[in-house]
């Protein structure tokens, strides 16, 4: 059984400590993030949403193109409709824009392939034998995610994987992981652990009330923006998730 047992969370005023409690708390959900957590897909993101703001005349000029990669970088977690939906004149040219980014996203996922950080396939596996479900959140549309899940072959790794669009928002609010409780039948959202690389991943997962919130290193955010942004514990990578877990000894 995997539990919170030893770590004590701290989330401002509202303090849960798991090493005191009578019962110790199973962990239920591990609700990952994609970009930049779990799959290596930073730069093609990138890619796809330059072409994407070109393409549909978001960005004609060098300073709006400038301008349009400094909103995405600032944004990093963010729903890219709500990214695009800042930068279009209606929604009308957001969803286009959108529609665009999946395109091209597509186009270079299919031209190229992508990778997954190094140890996520392992932790998927380690999860799911330790019996403890698994989520992917992500910031891109589904067209994209299942993209994604069909080239990585994940499908059968994952219990459900959950876009803005069907969750109703995206980061920071807590829409993400708690439409990913519902969707796997945990019990109790305690018993949910939240891993991303972004300060709205952090933001999101505390929103949501999730018994530990898990920054890593691999994307967009270093340490200090983490755990300022509220995160319980920064790790290198998500391969480290499973000794925090105590996968290793399951």
């Amino acid at each position: 059984m995997t539990t919170f047992d030893d770590i004590v969370v701290d989330h401002g005023d509202t303090r849960l400590s798991f090493v005191s409690d009578p019962e110790t708390i199973e962990v239920e959900l591990v609700v990952l993030d994609v970009t930049g957590t779990t799959v290596d897909d930073d730069v093609i993101v990138e890619r796809a949403f330059v072409t994407a703001v070109k393409r549909t005349g978001i960005a004609s000029t060098s300073e709006e193109l400038d301008a349009a990669v400094g909103r995405l970088h600032a944004t990093r977690g963010q729903s890219k409709l709500d990214v695009f939906r800042a930068l279009a004149d209606d929604d009308d040219s957001a969803e286009r824009a959108l529609d665009g980014f999946d395109d091209a996203y597509a186009e270079i996922v299919g031209a190229e392939g992508i990778a997954a950080m190094p140890g996520a396939e392992d932790l998927l596996h380690a999860l799911r034998e330790s019996g403890v479900k698994v989520a992917l959140a992500t910031d891109l549309s589904r067209r994209t995610c299942d993209v994604l899940l069909d080239t990585l072959r994940w499908k059968d790794l994952v219990d459900a994987t959950v876009s803005p669009s069907e969750a109703g928002r995206g980061r920071p609010f807590p829409d993400l992981p708690l439409t990913a409780l519902i969707r796997t039948s945990v019990s109790r959202v305690d018993a949910v652990v939240v891993v991303g690389d972004t300060t709205n991943d952090m933001l999101s997962g505390i929103a949501a009330g999730a018994g530990l919130v898990v920054g890593v290193l691999t994307g967009a955010h270093d340490e200090v923006a983490l755990r300022d942004a509220g995160a319980d514990d920064v790790l290198d990578s998500v391969a480290d998730l499973s000794e925090l877990l105590g996968l290793d000894e399951s």
